[in-house]
């Protein structure tokens, strides 16, 4: 058994903060404005949407410091063990005088109202900190999660491509002090076990993944929060308790990615700005969907394994996943077992997973040279929303052009991310032209019975899936399709 603490702490700028009595549900944001009076940091959505709270939160990757840009309305104190978390108050130039970023924004006049501002800097100062004269595009993606309700966007984005301009991240304090925030963050992650509170206030921060199991083992009824991009809404949008809760975001072993020449292996701690370099290096047809899941700043926090073990029928990868064939490892205690992720999702808010077992990693095979396959995310706005449908689309054709294999999986049409069998039968064995497509259009109303939301109407989302079903065909055979806007 693991040695247990009764403490979280963490570096809050340059200050250790021990905590000994917080709940569960209590987020970063709250914390920060009402226990520290950092009022920097402002809500505006309070569901990681708008970027008004942005901080940044170092953690150790191997032997360095990593700073990621949060939402801290939805990240939980609970998380923070062993982090050191930057406010845009500890943000400073040489001799008092503002940072290069902040003096960019002034000089180009990027803040209006001003309410959101904070969190542009904080997540243009992460920007910087990476890459400092950025691209346009790499400053339109940092900003993703980001909103002005001033429609302020151009001033930002100029203020954004000239921040080198004001000084470069060797001459910032921060990055002076990287070797003396990593060495006070080693201290801080000491091998305990951190448990706090009791019954539905209890909070448990595991020491290793091993302990974790032992722990979710002896308390299947414990809430898992990793990334927290959902389970915050929970707390914020339905007020629900959380409580016991283990907060897993910390484990390294959870982080792992594995690679070989048939397959890769997501553990399922790793966010989806991890997994990004591996994405783009082993399935390039996902990267459109990967950098439209939400904004940076949910990317940095959100985790493959979290978007797979909720089971929700709207989750960006499933289908996708499910369309290259991945499998998951699930565990519990010390054993383990296999499914096809398309056998995880049994009914709506219901999985195939038994009390106390957890998803462990999703494996997820390369895809054979010859094959198509592509993935279309329909939603009302381009950037940083939740999928009305979501379809990935994956077949093989022989030397002859007929169909040999297809696999076909939507989410956002049914109850849980689900494949489209008949559309799949019905294409195996027949040539691949536009006139096969049209003629299994109608079996995707066998597949599928989709309902009305406030995203989309069950015919929209029908006549939506058949004609994804047609562009895919078109952009497989090189045509070019133009789309103006992927919208509902």
């Amino acid at each position: 058994m693991a040695e247990i603490s009764n403490a979280i702490r963490f570096l809050l700028n340059g200050e250790e903060v021990t905590v000994t009595d917080v709940r569960p549900e209590t987020t970063l944001l709250d914390w920060l404005r009402l226990e520290r009076r950092l009022r920097g940091s402002k809500e505006g959505c309070a569901e990681g949407d708008c970027g008004a709270c942005t901080v940044l939160v170092g953690r150790l990757s191997g032997d360095e410091v990593v700073y990621d840009s949060v939402t801290a309305c939805i990240r939980f104190v609970g998380s923070l063990h062993g982090t050191h978390v930057v406010t845009v108050e500890h943000l400073r130039g040489e001799n008092g005088t503002l940072h290069p970023v902040q003096q960019a924004m002034v000089d180009h006049h990027g803040s209006q109202c001003g309410f959101c501002t904070p969190g542009f800097v904080m997540s243009l100062y992460g920007l910087w900190m990476r890459e400092p004269r950025p691209s346009r595009g790499a400053v339109e993606k940092a900003l993703q999660g980001n909103l002005c309700r001033c429609t302020g966007y151009a001033p930002i984005i100029r203020a954004a491509e000239a921040m080198a301009d004001y000084g470069l991240p060797e001459a910032d304090p921060l990055w002076a002090e990287r070797i003396a925030v990593k060495e006070r963050i080693k201290a801080l992650n000491d091998g305990r076990r951190v448990e706090l509170g009791a019954d539905a206030g209890r909070i448990i921060i595991p020491a290793s993944v091993d302990d974790f199991a032992t722990v979710y083992a002896e308390n299947p009824g414990a809430t898992i929060v990793a990334g927290s991009t959902d389970v915050g809404l929970w707390v914020t949008k339905f007020m629900r308790p959380i409580g016991p809760v283990i907060f897993i975001g910390h484990l390294e072993e959870l982080k792992r990615i594995a690679e070989n020449d048939s397959e890769v292996r997501f553990y399922a701690g790793v966010s989806y700005s991890e997994a990004l370099p591996v994405i783009g290096a082993s399935f390039p047809e996902l990267l459109p969907l990967w950098n439209r899941i939400a904004g940076e700043q949910v990317r940095n926090m959100g985790t493959i394994g979290g978007n797979i073990a909720n089971g929700s029928p709207i989750g960006d990868t499933p289908p996708a996943l499910i369309a290259l064939g991945a499998k998951l490892t699930l565990r519990r205690g010390d054993h383990r077992r296999e499914l096809k992720l398309e056998d995880y999702f049994l009914a709506y808010g219901k999985q195939d997973r038994e009390p106390g077992e957890f998803v462990e990693s999703v494996t997820v095979p390369l895809l054979p040279a010859g094959e198509k396959f592509a993935v279309y995310k329909i939603s009302k706005r381009r950037e940083e929303d939740i999928s009305a449908l979501c379809g990935a689309f994956r077949v093989f054709v022989n030397d002859a052009g007929v169909v040999g294999m297809a696999r076909i999986a939507f989410g956002g049409m049914a109850a849980t991310p689900k494949r489209a069998k008949a559309v799949e039968a019905a294409l195996v064995g027949q040539s691949w032209t536009m006139a096969t497509v049209e003629a299994v259009l109608p079996a995707f109303a066998e597949d599928f019975q989709p309902i009305t939301d406030m995203r989309a109407s069950k015919e929209y989302r029908l006549l939506a899936a058949q004609n994804l079903l047609k562009r895919f065909f078109l952009e497989s055979e090189g045509e070019e399709v133009r789309v103006k806007r992927e919208v509902a």
